[in-house]
């Protein structure tokens, strides 16, 4: 170890290059460290001597990384999580914390999953940041890189099917939060209401996809291909919003969450009907990486999030059991 190195890197300016490369803007970093925006420039200006880069170039729409800042941004996160980790007191308080965590969604969670704890979290945690973004197929790497704290989305239940569809590497955790099942969504007055909807019917149909995970199928397609059967994919889209909308003045079908389907259904005003073929069910699963396992705050936020969609489930099931 070059201990004569180290010794001339600040660990105060490695904390503003970390701001700076989340936040992107002089403006809010400074807001962040409490520091003025002069003093953020001065420690921009020290951090281009000593990594011998611009680190940042100026554009219209704020701070743009360079090459060699961008490669620094993982190594940056994983050292200043360390450095945490052995400064930090034992216990977490939320109410006094200002953490701040990172959240990548599937779309269907927010309405379903989202107003279960998020007002409680803010209530005991009213100075925490909960920064959320899209579920995405590269949502695992991100957890193991430590700049994704937790992940929500749907992961099959049956091992076989998970292999199909979603199945987390290695050091990563997860906990079941809430079952849920297919629906068919259509716009009222779509030709096949009115009589039965079987399966036939149902394939004859053009249908809008949602790509999820960076995937064009879901179980439901390779369900389908066990029979030798597919469905008539007309388009795809990036989200359930968009994927739904397209429904409301064509004859497409989109097939999705049954919470998300009914939602969905009573603000665009759509149809929802049974999925004509057996589908497992699937849950919405909270993922985390094992190294975070012992951090109290994010422990607080995990057994919060998971007790309160453990709530929701035994609420649904005590209605279904009346």
């Amino acid at each position: 170890m070059n201990l004569s190195h180290l010794l001339r890197y600040d660990l105060s300016l490695l904390i503003c290059l970390h701001i700076l490369l989340e936040e992107r803007n002089v403006t809010r970093a400074a807001q962040r460290l409490h520091l003025s925006q002069s003093a953020v420039s001065k420690n921009l200006a020290k951090l281009r001597e000593q990594f011998d880069d611009p680190l940042f170039n100026r554009s219209s729409h704020g701070l743009h990384p360079t090459p060699r800042a961008l490669a620094l941004k993982p190594a940056l996160k994983s050292l200043l999580s360390h450095v945490e980790g052995l400064t930090a007191q034992e216990e977490f308080n939320p109410a006094t914390s200002d953490r701040r965590f990172k959240l990548a969604l599937v779309e269907s969670a927010y309405p379903l999953l989202m107003p279960r704890f998020l007002g409680e979290i803010l209530d005991a945690a009213p100075s925490i940041t909960l920064d959320t973004v899209s579920w995405s197929a590269q949502t695992f790497d991100a957890m193991a890189r430590g700049e994704v704290d937790f992940g929500v989305t749907g992961k099959d239940l049956n091992p076989a099917d998970a292999m199909l569809t979603l199945m987390p590497p290695k050091g990563i955790v997860y906990k079941e939060l809430h079952q849920d099942d297919q629906r068919v969504i259509v716009r009222k007055g779509h030709p096949m209401l009115g009589k039965p909807l079987d399966l036939d019917t149902y394939l004859k149909q053009r249908h809008v996809q949602v790509r999820c995970d960076g995937s064009d199928r879901w179980l439901l397609d390779y369900k389908l291909a066990e029979k030798g059967l597919e469905r008539d994919i007309a388009i795809y889209v990036p989200d359930f919003n968009s994927a739904a909308s397209l429904c409301t003045h064509t004859d497409l079908v989109f097939t999705a969450p049954s919470h998300f389907a009914y939602a969905i259904a009573k603000q665009l005003d759509l149809q929802v009907l049974p999925l004509p073929t057996p589908l497992p069910p699937m849950a919405y699963t909270l993922f985390w990486h094992h190294s975070q396992q012992n951090d109290p705050g994010h422990n607080w936020l995990r057994e919060l999030i998971i007790s309160r969609c453990r709530q929701m489930t035994e609420i649904a099931a005590a209605g279904e059991n009346r």
